[in-house]
């Protein structure tokens, strides 16, 4: 694992904007020829018009360089109080940003990797997005 992608999803994260739930959630995604989106949560006064870290990397993803050179995603997360020296529960993507990954997966045709770390790229817990969503729902359009 690229400490440079986790250190990427970590500065993502210092940009988020969560003032009504206080957790921030960074998130990195990184091509097959190692190039890096990131995004981070943004949250709204008018709760369901907020997005996901995942979303809104994997968006950045589509721009810089396709949905279908995604190799591997890492997302941190935690309390906006949470300390460096603290260790805290890895972050793992919601129900909505899993099947947000496994559109890229089946666009790339590889299972990816994601990396859940806690607030300061620690706890990592490595798993693909086969693992997280065994039964996705994919869209054939053929």
């Amino acid at each position: 694992m690229s400490g440079k992608l986790i250190e990427a999803a970590i500065e993502a994260r210092a940009k988020a904007h969560a003032p009504y739930s206080d957790f921030l959630v960074g998130c990195a995604v990184e091509s097959e020829d190692g190039e890096i989106a990131q995004g981070a949560n943004m949250e709204n006064g008018c709760y369901r018009l907020g997005v996901c870290a995942e979303q809104s990397a994997l968006a950045a993803a589509q721009v810089a360089f396709g949905l279908g050179k995604v190799a591997r995603i890492v997302v941190v997360g935690g309390p906006r109080h949470a300390k460096d020296g603290e260790a805290g529960e890895a972050v793992m993507p919601c129900g909505g940003c899993r099947q947000a990954i496994q559109e890229a997966a089946s666009l790339s045709g590889r299972d990816i990797e994601i990396v859940c770390c806690d607030h300061a790229g620690g706890n990592a817990v490595t798993t693909t997005i086969g693992a997280l969503l065994p039964a996705a729902f994919v869209f054939d359009k053929d």
